[in-house]
This record gives C-alpha cells, sequence and structure tokens, in this order.
C-alpha cells in the first residue's frame, strides 16, 4: 500500500523520526537502505519504505509498506 503526508518536519529530521518510530527500539524492524532522505526497513514478512521530499515549507512523506499498514497510518497521524 502506498500512503502520503505531509509535516512542518525537515527531510532529515522526518527520516530519523520514522527510523525510531519503526525502527529495533519502536516497531521492531530492522533499517535495510538508508539515504538523506530515505529509509527502508523490513521485518515480520513486509517492509516500510519512507521518502522525504521538501518544497521548502513543507516535506511531503511518501510511504510505502507492506504488512504494517496499521503502524504506518499511526506514524502518519503524529507527523501530520
Amino acid at each position: 500500500m502506498r500512503y502520503e503526508v505531509t509535516t512542518t518536519l525537515s527531510p532529515q529530521a522526518a527520516i530519523t523520526y520514522a527510523k525510531n518510530y519503526f525502527g529495533l527500539q519502536g516497531v521492531g524492524l530492522e533499517v535495510i537502505d538508508e539515504h538523506g532522505t530515505s529509509v527502508t526497513l523490513t521485518g515480520g514478512g513486509g517492509h516500510v519504505s519512507v521518502i522525504a521530499c521538501s518544497d521548502g515549507k513543507k516535506t511531503t512523506l511518501e510511504l510505502e509498506t507492506r504488512e504494517w499498514d496499521y503502524p504506518v497510518r499511526q506514524f502518519m497521524q503524529e507527523v501530520s
């Protein structure tokens, strides 16, 4: 499933937040790929990918998931 949400966080802050939220100390997923404005985590038979794009005033997060829809929706509520 693909989702999109806007946030006032900077792209880097949004990616850090996503890593903490979905990572081993949060939901329990493992980071398998990370760049400045994107991160992919995997575990439990699924994955979560987050890409952050900024237009200067706000940051748009594009999220893709398999098996982790509920935590992704919760994350979107927290950052929006």
